[in-house]
């Protein structure tokens, strides 16, 4: 690897592991304090509602949780790709954590979806998750398809290895 990318991809390695943290960090604060906070006013500002407040909490918690899962794999995988080991399977792995995750967060939003249209219909919060879902699943098929994409070149990186 040229000297010139190496530090190209150093340049770039940090700012994103700051953005990762910073977010991550902003994660935990929702959880800890914004969603118990905004689940306890949807309870008394609709009263209708206050049944679900619990059941939201933790989906929406353990939602996040996968959201900090992602971080994770790809602080892993930025390490990965700083350190020119991208196309390997162990990379395989954390790609693999990273749809896991998306995929547990879809299924948690449809639980809340299906939740919020039992109770009061396709209105509000439930058409945002909705959204979100449609989303997730776009997210989904797209990590999929990288995967794909990283098996392949990591394939060709071995045979060229193999050669050289």
């Amino acid at each position: 690897m040229s000297p010139t990318r190496i530090s190209r991809t150093q340049r770039l390695v940090g700012p994103l592991r700051g953005l990762l943290v910073a977010v991550f960090a902003a994660l935990v604060v929702a959880q800890v304090a914004v969603l118990p906070a905004a689940f306890a006013r949807m309870a008394d500002e609709s009263p209708d509602l206050a049944p679900l407040r619990w059941p939201l909490l933790v989906l929406a918690v353990v939602g996040l949780v996968c959201v900090e899962a992602v971080l994770v794999c790809t602080w892993r995988l930025l390490t990965m790709v700083r350190d020119d080991q991208i196309f390997s399977d162990h990379a395989l792995l954390w790609v693999n954590g990273i749809v896991a995750a998306v995929a547990g967060a879809w299924v948690l939003v449809l639980a809340a979806f299906a939740l919020l249209v039992a109770a009061e219909g396709l209105v509000g919060l439930a058409a945002l998750l909705l959204l979100v879902l449609l989303v997730g699943a776009a997210v989904g098929l797209l990590m999929v398809v990288l995967r794909a994409l990283l098996r392949q070149a990591t394939e060709l990186r071995t045979d060229l290895d193999g050669v050289i």
